[in-house]
């Protein structure tokens, strides 16, 4: 096996927060050990790892390089890059990613929007943001995620993007596409930024546009055919629901055709707007089963290697969904008032008191605030969780939702069968909707 290089948007870096190797591309971070970590070194080749290694199986060195599929021919030169950071004894967790709100603006005004319903309207200022990636690269962030709103209605967003590359943070946009323009994709480009993720409504044009709220369908597929010839890894992101589920095969070969390298199909996750819309947008089991089918049969087919996400709805699987991966493990989020949160819609949580940049350091509120360690791990749970073979799995499932459900932030998800509230989810799936959504809009 000749040396192979790097796929398009792939990092392979050595993180001095965890003094250890890692690759990092979209929407992941994956830590190695040595013997990988000297694989993708040598970009695969054979010659060189049996220099390093005594008795290495070419078998075995294929086959890691097959699994990682992070090398190809004619890719990237590998380069081991250092992420800096103050090294030293860090206490677990060590958190992987930062979604930072820059800002709850946007053009869009999808009824499914999980930004809060009542909208503050401050915002950090360039200077804080700026301060909140050096302590979030000293915490041991690797990735971030840039979002919003619309994070393109930030004018500093190149700055933002510039300076976490010079961290080497790895940078991803989570964007509508409205006001991307050609220039302004360049300079972020020019200016570190690394993947594209690009929400869609629908396959329809009509029926994308009529979810949006404006006409943004055709933006969308320009800005796609936009980050393609920018070179840049393009994810798309579509969040199922009533009034477009039926069409979830027809909107993967879409994304398909756009050039996407990912998709990630994700039904609602009922916070914010997408609460107050939850009886117009919650699918029936029917329509949930042809979904499962229509995803099943497009991944079953021809699809130019594109790696498809499916997040099925916990509403009617009787299995919550793992909450953040646990509540303060592995990421947190910064709201655009400053606010730090173990997850976007733990501001939903009455009494949950929330710290702030604007007041504390990021280390000292991953570690020490009541926020983030009053669900962290799983001493706070009760029965059935405590018992549960599934706690390292599903962490009791989402605190907000059973908090939504419930008014208890620490009862057992009630998404989850075993839930002695299970009915009030059993109940909404049966429930007839045929109301018409609310529109988000600012207030």
């Amino acid at each position: 096996m000749t040396a192979l290089g790097l796929k398009a948007g792939v990092r392979f870096v050595f993180d001095q927060a965890r003094q250890q190797h890692v690759l990092l591309e979209p929407e992941g971070v994956r830590l190695l050990n040595e013997t990988a970590a000297a694989v993708v070194a040598a970009g695969g080749d054979i010659l060189v790892l049996q220099q390093q290694f005594d008795g290495v199986d070419v078998t075995d060195i294929e086959a890691l390089v097959g699994g990682m599929g992070v090398l190809e021919p004619g890719g990237a030169e590998v380069v081991a890059e250092v992420a800096p950071a103050t090294p030293g004894n860090r206490a677990e967790p060590v958190p992987f990613g930062l979604l930072a709100e820059l800002t709850y603006r946007c053009p869009l005004r999808c009824p499914y929007c999980s930004n809060p319903v009542d909208l503050r309207r401050s915002e950090l200022d360039t200077g804080s943001w700026l301060r909140v990636l050096d302590e979030a690269r000293e915490l041991g962030v690797l990735q971030l995620h840039l979002s919003g709103g619309e994070p393109l209605a930030r004018r500093d967003l190149v700055d933002i993007v510039r300076y976490a590359r010079g961290l080497a943070l790895y940078t991803n946009l989570i964007t509508s596409g409205i006001g991307l323009t050609e220039q302004r994709l360049a300079a972020l480009r020019e200016a570190g930024l690394e993947h594209v993720q690009l929400s869609l409504q629908d396959s329809e044009g009509d029926s994308a546009d009529r979810i949006a709220g404006i006409k943004a369908h055709d933006r969308k597929l320009a800005v796609a055919a936009m980050a393609r010839e920018a070179g840049l890894p393009l994810s798309i992101n579509v969040v199922l629901h009533r009034h477009n589920i039926a069409r979830v095969g027809e909107i993967a070969r879409l994304a398909a055709a756009m050039g996407a390298q990912r998709l990630e199909l994700a039904h609602t996750q009922y916070y914010g707007w997408g609460l107050l819309n939850r009886a117009a947008l919650l699918p029936t089991r029917e329509q949930v089963a042809m979904a499962d089918a229509a995803v099943a049969e497009f991944l079953a087919s021809p699809h130019e290697g594109i790696d498809v996400v499916y997040v099925r709805p916990d509403y009617h699987d009787g299995v919550p969904k793992p909450c953040m991966n646990g509540w303060g493990s592995r990421q947190l989020v910064v709201a655009p008032s400053g606010e730090v949160m173990p997850c976007p819609a733990a501001s939903a949580i009455t009494g949950l008191e929330l710290p702030s940049v604007l007041e504390n350091s990021l280390v000292d509120i991953w570690y020490h605030s009541t926020a983030f360690n009053t669900f962290r791990g799983v001493d706070w749970m009760r029965e059935p969780c405590r018992n549960c073979p599934r706690k390292q799995i599903d962490f009791g499932g989402c605190r907000c939702q059973a908090y939504q459900l419930t008014g208890d932030a620490a009862a057992t998800d009630p998404a989850c069968a075993l839930s002695p509230h299970h009915d009030l989810v059993t109940s909404l799936v049966g429930a007839a909707p045929g109301v018409p959504f609310v529109p988000r809009r600012a207030r």
